[in-house]
Parts: C-alpha cells; sequence; structure tokens
C-alpha cells in the first residue's frame, strides 16, 4: 500500500528565479498544488525590478513524488530551477550530534586543572573510591547507545554504518527530551559473544546501555547477560520502550471503552523483539488472553519451528491472523504493513482498540477502519495518537541514572506506563497517549523510575 500523504520527512527545498511581476509566483503554487504538494513555507531571498529568487519548501509522499513537482514547475514558462535539496538529506550532511566542553579553557592555571598535573589527583581519588567515579566523571550522565546494524528501523540487516543515522538520532533525543549525553557505538559484529563483550569493556564509561536495533532473537541473549554481567542498567529501547508506550496507551484506550485489561482478548502481531516484550509486561500488567501471531499464522504448541520466546505465549489451538482476530477486543501490530484488513476487524469484539504500530506503513490504514472501531493508534506522527517510544526511554534511563540503579525492574517498566497515561487529562478516541513534546512526560517518567 502506497503512503499517499505528504509529510516533512520527504520534504524538498525548490530555489527558483521568476519574474517579479504579479501573478508568476501563484501560477508556481498552484502547479505543486495540481501535482500533490503540500506547500509549507516560502520565503524570499532576493528581488529586484526584473526577477525575483524565492525558496519553497515543499512536503511530498515519496521520492518519485518529489521529482514529478520539481518536473511541474520546470515546465512553467520564465521559471528557473536554481537548486533543490532534499531536506533530510540536508539536515544530516556532517552528522547531528557533537561533543562539547563543560568548561572553557581560558588560562593556563585551567589547563592545569582541567589536565595534567591537576587531573592526577582525581584519577588517583577514583583509583581509591571507585564509586567517585560517578561524581567526578561524565560516567552519572552518560549512555551508551549500542547496535550492530541488524535491524535498522523496519529496513533490515544495514549494518552499522548505515545505522549510524539512526543512533546518532537517538542520541539527539535523549539530550533533548532528558539532557543525558549519548553516544552512539555501531559495532563491526554480529557475534554475540563478541558485542556482550565490547559492550562490558566499554561499560567504565558509561552510566548505563541503551541496546538498539538488534535482531532477534539475538537481542535477548545480549540483554540477558549483560543485566547479568553488569551493574549499569541495561535497557532494549525496541523491546521494552515499546512495551511501556503500548501498555501506557492501553490504560487509557481502555478505561473509554470500560474494559478491564484482565477481561479483554489481546492479538498481538509480530513476535519479534517488539512484540514479546509487549506481550511480557501486559502479562505482568494483568493480561490474560494474549494471542500471538507471526508470519506463518498463531503461536501454537503444534508447531515444531518456535524459538523459546514464542514457546512461552504459545496457544493450544492453530490458525492465522483471521482466524485470531474473531472476537478479539484488542488489535495490537508490531509487524508489516497491510495485514489487517477492515473484512478482519468487522469480525472483532464491540468497540475494538488498533495500535497498528508498523513504520511508516501501518497493519491498515486508520481511514479505512475510522468508524469501525473506537480508537485506532499508530506509530506515525501525522495521525492521532501516535505511539512512539520518545515518550519512554528518556524519562527511564533518566531516572535509572538518578536513582543510580544497578538494573531495570518490571516494575519500573509498570510505573512508567502508568506515568505516561496520567498525563492524558482530556481523554478521547483522539487523546489517548501525550504528545512527544509534552515537556511533562521525561521528568514525570524518570520520578517514577527512580522511586521504583
Amino acid at each position: 500500500m502506497t503512503n499517499l500523504t505528504p509529510n516533512s520527512s520527504l520534504s524538498l527545498t525548490i530555489s527558483i528565479e521568476l519574474p517579479n511581476r504579479p501573478g508568476t509566483l501563484a501560477g508556481v503554487t498552484q502547479a505543486i498544488a495540481m501535482v500533490g504538494g503540500n506547500l509549507e513555507e516560502i520565503s524570499l531571498v532576493a528581488r529586484n525590478l526584473q526577477v525575483s529568487v524565492r525558496k519553497l519548501t515543499v512536503d511530498t509522499y515519496s521520492c518519485e513524488h518529489g521529482q514529478s513537482i520539481v518536473k511541474a514547475v520546470a515546465a512553467l514558462p520564465e521559471v528557473k530551477i536554481l537548486e533543490v535539496l532534499d531536506n533530510t538529506f540536508d539536515l544530516h550532511k556532517g552528522g547531528k550530534i557533537e561533543i562539547q566542553s563543560r568548561r572553557k579553557l581560558k588560562s593556563q592555571s585551567d589547563l592545569a586543572m582541567v589536565y595534567t598535573p591537576g587531573v592526577g589527583r582525581v584519577c588517583q581519588a577514583i583509583a581509591s573510591q571507585p564509586e567517585k567515579v560517578f561524581s567526578l566523571t561524565m560516567k552519572s550522565n552518560t549512555i551508551a547507545i549500542v547496535t550492530d546494524g541488524s535491524a535498522v528501523l523496519g529496513l533490515g540487516n544495514l549494518g552499522p554504518e548505515a545505522a549510524l543515522p539512526v543512533m546518532e538520532g537517538k542520541a539527539m533525543l535523549f539530550k533533548e527530551f532528558a539532557n543525558i549525553d549519548a553516544f552512539p557505538l555501531c559495532l563491526a559484529t554480529q557475534n554475540t559473544d563478541e558485542i556482550v563483550a565490547t559492550v562490558k569493556n566499554i561499560a567504565p564509561v558509561f552510566g548505563g546501555v541503551n541496546l538498539e536495533d538488534i535482531s532477534a532473537p539475538r537481542c535477548f541473549e545480549i540483554e540477558k547477560r549483560l543485566r547479568e554481567e553488569l551493574d549499569i542498567p541495561i535497557f532494549h529501547d525496541d523491546q521494552h520502550g515499546t512495551a511501556i508506550v503500548t501498555l501506557a496507551a492501553l490504560y487509557n484506550a481502555l478505561k473509554l471503552v470500560q474494559k478491564s485489561l484482565e477481561g479483554v482478548r489481546i492479538v498481538l502481531n509480530g513476535a519479534g523483539a517488539a512484540g514479546i516484550a509487549v506481550a511480557r509486561l501486559l502479562r505482568e500488567a494483568g493480561a490474560t488472553q494474549i494471542c500471538i501471531c507471526d508470519s506463518k499464522g498463531i503461536i501454537s504448541t503444534s508447531r515444531k519451528d518456535l524459538t523459546p520466546e514464542k514457546e512461552e505465549f504459545a496457544a493450544e489451538f492453530s490458525g492465522s491472523l483471521v482466524d485470531a482476530i474473531i472476537d478479539a477486543d484488542i488489535f495490537i501490530g508490531v509487524s508489516v504493513p497491510g495485514v489487517l484488513t477492515p473484512e478482519m476487524v468487522e469480525t472483532m469484539a464491540k468497540e475494538p482498540i488498533i495500535l497498528a504500530m508498523a513504520n511508516p506503513i501501518p497493519e491498515i490504514q486508520p481511514e479505512l477502519v475510522r468508524d469501525k472501531v473506537r480508537v485506532i493508534a499508530t506509530g506515525r506522527s501525522d495521525y492521532p495518537n501516535q505511539i512512539n517510544n520518545v515518550l519512554a526511554f528518556p524519562g527511564v534511563l533518566r531516572g535509572a541514572l538518578d536513582c543510580r540503579a544497578a538494573a531495570f525492574t518490571t516494575n519500573m517498566y509498570l510505573q512508567a506506563a502508568k506515568a505516561i497515561a496520567s498525563l492524558v487529562t482530556d481523554l478521547d478516541s483522539e487523546h489517548i497517549i501525550p504528545s512527544v513534546f509534552d515537556s511533562r512526560v521525561a521528568p514525570a517518567v524518570a520520578a517514577a523510575v527512580a522511586l521504583n
């Protein structure tokens, strides 16, 4: 299914030169509108009696759509295209993060204290009392973002270099939302033992580790071993961040339909890292009826291809997603686009709840079933109810650093979900989760985690 909604992640800036007379710019904007471009901004760069130079920011829905917009503008008489920029690529030029000093070097005495000889006394203090590393270095506010590039977004095994833009973005989010210094570490290995060894060897620098975009089932073993072998908190966002925000959304959605988590029937499509973690946290929160499906259908005890994680949720019955969805109260998708159809939704229980979180294209487009469901949420920012991990991971790690936790607990995740849900005061079908830009979220989550 093609995404036909223009959005800023596919925006262009088109610089044009055109005659400086009335109506010429209107012709340009009309040409853009005729091919479905969403004109966001027009700025004047230069102007004289003969011509003007302007920059147009236009949202598109695909690279091909962007090309058709450029062609439509170029075809206008007397309009000259000077430059076309892909805004997303332009934003990434040179990378998105940098390291800055917290102290300014203004004199020789400053240098003597921040470096040799003064720093030697600080080194000796830490050597004699290792706990001082938290108060005398960056460790207390620094997170390692570790990936092997094996499961980058929904794009698959792209490798460590291609994963770096995502990890840079993650570091930005940690800083902007929770004032945590985070550094991307994209490892040139996908061997579980080597990843564990590497993280253990760099752990002295960091107060916590965020595992990211590591494929299942290796991600489960890597997290488990690091939790057992390190005394700093290990957080796999693809698992636990997704689970926390999903549970927060369900807490509020269930209030709207006046159903309990204990009483509803949940169908979860997708049995990778996110799917298993969501199922586990829902179970800990009180859910008793969870049916998980993967690409082969219902995860059933009759199947011989199950990982230990899938065996944990294997059902006594078998069938397809079509069979599983009948009379379900809730559908949760952490899978692939288009697997849920309007006809399948019609077989669900009264006032169904759908969390279709495949990104960028959800398991079902909301406009197809808006009149058939009570609540629908996606992972996208251009629909209501965006289920976004940024609501969880900055605050979760902030709380862990603040209380100097050695490990995360399930109760921390449960309390984080409750904290997120509690911030929605004007609850309705299109507002079951806070905005990612709600400044209350990270502090509330951090406080909930630090207290548990």
